[in-house]
């Protein structure tokens, strides 16, 4: 492990000794990412999880604009253990844990009412990643998950980067080869707030949307897809012109009453599958603070913190329901059981590739 660039000044406040750990045998740490603007990233190898992402408002304050936790204990013991986590094998539900792969039936742990979740409960979210930072800039990661891990076919060797550059993007590239035939869907779960943390941490509702996607997949009661891919148009779910996320969240749409809000995956509009193309923006008003998706994937599932209970995390800050927005970049969920959705297969000799970006900026 390298972490030679470590500062105990950094804006964040968080202290390495607070993540230093042996977790199954393996090490944990605390990563600084400081870039020539002033801002920062805070990253822990428990999970890849981002802890804080320190950037300005429209006065020039920073504060921390992504939920986190201040220790790894805390990060370990988290009411919500996905919480601005990496997520795999597979990111997002598949129906029953059960799918089918050149005729052998697959068995998944069942940690969301009858369906898997983001790759089970001890996914890539609650593994301890080798770590290199090579830069101050830049930091490393990389996990061989097992044969049989989570109840997933192959040796899936993952490597993570993730690159803040001086424009304030955080650029995520995912790279994965297997040696036998699987299924692979990799996200980052960051639960976002563009206000910045506080107790309680406010509601999104304010924040400002905007999708660039004409569909999405609807789902069933559970959660899964129904393999329909709708027009969001004359719909709550449009957000192809700005609209703040609160504006119809509560609306008595069958689809916003399943997710209790927005918990769907958007297909995004391009024209080639696997480039990097511009995917969503959000803007929070009062402090100018605007975040731009850009990702290589066909989906992003937009998550507004439904099930959020107001548990503490960093800093002493709480996190209500609805303080929260995510853009988990990925394929659609429970493709494995839809034929007509993108394939989520890995083919041995293949490599897994995805690149999304996280930029940050500001709008007076």
């Amino acid at each position: 492990m390298n972490n030679t660039f470590y500062k105990e000044d950094n804006l964040s406040g968080l202290k390495r000794a607070d993540f230093q750990k042996t977790v199954d045998g393996r090490e944990t740490d605390l990563f600084i990412l400081a870039n020539d603007s002033g801002a920062e990233v805070a990253v822990t190898n428990y999970g890849g999880a981002i802890l804080a992402i320190m950037v300005p408002d429209k006065n020039g304050k920073p504060a921390n604009v992504i939920q986190g936790h201040d220790s790894i204990d805390h990060v370990i013991n988290s009411p919500e253990p996905f919480l601005s986590t990496l997520i795999g094998r597979y990111g997002n539900r598949i129906a029953k844990g059960r799918f089918r792969l050149d005729g052998v039936e697959y068995g998944l742990a069942v940690n969301n009412g009858p369906n898997s979740l983001h790759g089970g409960p001890t996914g890539f979210h609650s593994r301890v990643w080798e770590a290199e930072q090579t830069s101050r800039q830049s930091l490393t990661l990389h996990y061989l998950s097992k044969d049989g891990e989570e109840g997933f076919p192959g040796n899936l060797d993952v490597t993570v980067t993730y690159t803040f550059t001086d424009e304030n993007e955080l650029v995520l590239t995912y790279n994965a080869i297997c040696d036998k035939k699987t299924i692979v869907n990799l996200t980052h779960h960051a639960f976002f707030n563009l206000a910045g943390l506080a107790d309680p941490t406010p509601s999104v509702e304010n924040n400002i949307l905007t999708l660039n996607a004409d569909f999405y997949t609807p789902i069933d009661e559970v959660s899964i897809p129904t393999g329909e891919i709708l027009k969001v148009e004359g719909t709550p779910m449009d957000f192809r012109t700005p609209h703040t996320v609160g504006s119809r969240i509560n609306e008595p749409f069958q689809q916003l009453v399943y997710g209790a809000g927005y918990d769907h995956c958007y297909v995004i509009n391009k024209e080639e599958a696997g480039t990097l193309v511009f995917a969503a923006k959000c803007v929070e008003p009062e402090s100018g603070r605007s975040l731009e998706v850009y990702t290589t994937e066909p989906g992003v599932q937009v998550y507004t913190a439904n099930w959020h209970n107001g548990f503490k995390g960093y800093h002493g800050a709480t996190f209500p329901a609805r303080s929260a927005i995510c853009f988990e970049a990925q394929h659609f969920p429970d493709s494995p059981n839809k034929g007509h959705f993108p394939s989520v297969v890995l083919e041995p000799g293949s490599v897994y590739h995805q690149v999304t970006v996280y930029k940050f900026g500001v709008e007076k």
